[in-house]
């Protein structure tokens, strides 16, 4: 006799729900994130103070907000985060625009992904440094070069994630779509870019993380400000607390920036039906 198949009881149906509900505004959660760099900066302060690594190595947690707070007391700190995001907006939304333009063109059309794509999957294998002595060479040691080195860095996961979700949109809106008369431009104006609109969202994320990144080797390779010529100053004058303090700014920055963006983003999809992952359950 095949085994009787139980329905799940209102208990179990309540629970599921409870589970996948958002959590309501003006909830109050443990702040869980902040328990692994807690632990981080115990075992860090444990290894400085007991003198297993010296200070000309690495210094105490207690020497680089000190050192941060200085930077900030002279104006060096301002100057350098200004210049850093200045960069880093421009190389953004060049590489941004670029990787829109061509993420809509090789998603949306056949010919333009056989004739783009494959020249494109070949530069995004490129290591980054590799462009910095022909930038160098063509724009200078200026802005340019360093700019252009950002929009490379956010140009690849626009462009990637963009495209295959263009390409990945459901056959049956397209095709409800030629019910109601859409040309080319139609469809994908109005049906496959707002279908993609996730994944592309996801794109720009994934291209600000990257930014970030680019924008210390970009400031490295020759910068009078920024904070990735503070990192090259602290290692010529052999001061980790500079370094890590430089560390510290371009993380903190980053989540800040990251977190901006997410909330947009939030906001741009709140028409998806999907279970939140905001309650922290499983």
């Amino acid at each position: 006799m095949a085994d009787k198949v139980l329905a799940p009881s209102a208990a179990e149906f309540t629970a599921a729900g409870r589970d996948a509900m958002p959590v309501a505004a003006g909830t109050w959660r443990w702040p869980l994130g902040i328990i692994l760099p807690a632990i981080c900066i115990f075992a860090w302060q444990l290894v400085a103070g007991l003198g297993w690594v010296g200070p000309d190595l690495l210094p105490s947690p207690l020497t680089v907000p000190q050192t941060i707070v200085g930077m900030a007391r002279d104006g060096t700190l301002w100057i350098d985060i200004g210049a850093t995001a200045h960069r880093l907006a421009f190389g953004f939304l060049f590489g941004a625009a670029a990787a829109t333009l061509a993420g809509a063109l090789t998603g949306a059309f056949a010919y333009g992904r056989r004739l783009l794509d494959p020249m494109l999957q070949a530069l995004r294998n490129v290591p980054s440094l590799a462009w910095v002595p022909l930038f160098i060479i063509w724009f200078g040691i200026y802005d340019v070069s360093k700019i252009l080195l950002i929009a490379v860095g956010v140009f690849f996961p626009v462009y990637l994630n963009l495209m295959n979700g263009i390409a990945g949109v459901d056959r049956k809106l397209i095709e409800v779509g030629r019910v109601h008369g859409y040309g080319r431009l139609a469809l994908l104006l109005r049906v496959q870019l707002p279908a993609s609109l996730p994944a592309y969202l996801t794109g720009l994320r994934g291209g600000l993380g990257l930014g970030w990144m680019f924008v210390a080797s970009a400031e490295m390779m020759g910068a009078s400000n920024g904070l990735g010529f503070i990192l090259t100053n602290g290692e010529e004058v052999g001061r980790p607390d500079q370094v890590i303090a430089a560390i510290f700014a371009f993380a903190l920055l980053g989540k800040a920036t990251d977190w901006v963006l997410a909330q947009g983003a939030r906001r741009l999809i709140a028409w998806q039906d999907t279970i939140t992952l905001e309650s922290g359950r499983t």
